[in-house]
């Protein structure tokens, strides 16, 4: 089941995707898609259709959650080819990809206000000239939950969607912790929709980016250093995950920094990322 946030006749709405048309949700927009997670997880029945189908064309689709609880958390190198290209760039010292590989799950965080919807402009800020993309696979928790076992944790996830960790490389090396350099305003593009679990097999899916038609990542998540259990194993350690929690669960190689020279996002490029079962998101740069 494919779930979305969109806006259409200058209302924001909840709907579930019905092939080329959305059908609105008896939910309030103010409690939006977190609050039908939430509810479908504790074990209610999907609400009734409000009204009858827009066809996605007459709609615009917003990020599936457009204001997150609380910040992305996001995985870093966490592909085996990502680390390779990195390594070849001699990236921190590495020699090889083994030096690169992390040990235990690496996070950081994306603030809430970062998040864009499909068609939203990815904005470069004055403070910086090093752009890049990230296309990610992400988690949406559905059950909340903390210490959950590796055995237990895809009983916690609700569905899928697309995340483009946008990040500003020199803003990023400046500052050293990660926040600043990945938080900018519309540095966390998401979307189209959310996809439930039981609709996709987030170990075996095709995970690519283009940048104005030109490929510049193809990857799969067979690919992961830490797979899905493993970082929600991770995280929930200390942490209590909640409903609508997303996680970003890394990007694989083609990143811009790894170039010779490093291929910056500019204004006028356009980002597409494809994930196999989940859809497109498509944002222009301003």
């Amino acid at each position: 089941m494919r779930l979305a946030s969109f806006t259409h006749a200058s209302r924001r709405q909840v709907g579930r995707i019905d092939g080329e048309a959305v059908v609105p949700l008896a939910i309030d927009a103010h409690e939006g898609l977190q609050t039908l997670i939430e509810r479908l997880s504790a074990g209610a029945a999907m609400p009734a259709a409000a009204g009858p189908a827009v066809p996605l064309s007459q709609v615009q689709l917003d990020a599936p959650l457009p204001r997150p609880r609380r910040n992305v958390f996001c995985i870093g190198l966490n592909y085996r080819s990502h680390a390779a290209e990195l390594a070849a760039r001699g990236f921190n010292g590495a020699k090889s990809a083994d030096d690169l590989i992390p040990k235990a799950v690496v996070a950081f965080s994306k603030v809430p206000e970062s998040v864009i919807g499909p068609g939203r402009a990815i904005e470069i800020p004055a403070a910086s000239s090093a752009i890049d993309y990230e296309a990610e696979l992400a988690v949406v928790i559905g059950k909340p939950g903390k210490r959950i076992s590796r055995a237990q944790a895809m009983d916690h996830v609700f569905g899928y969607t697309i995340v483009n960790d946008v990040t500003a490389r020199d803003l990023q090396k400046r500052h050293q912790q990660w926040l600043i350099g990945k938080s900018c305003d519309t540095f966390c593009p998401m979307g189209p929709w959310l996809v439930t679990r039981d609709a996709i097999d987030g170990t075996a899916l095709g995970v690519k980016l283009w940048v104005n038609d030109e490929l510049r990542q193809d990857g799969h998540t067979s690919d992961l250093v830490f797979d899905i259990p493993s970082i929600i194993e991770a995280l929930s350690a200390g942490i209590t995950l909640l409903p609508g929690d997303v996680i970003a669960t890394g990007t694989p190689a083609g990143v811009g920094m790894a170039t010779d020279p490093p291929r910056w996002l500019r204004r006028g490029d356009r980002v597409r990322v494809q994930i196999d079962g989940l859809g497109t998101l498509e944002n222009p740069v301003v």
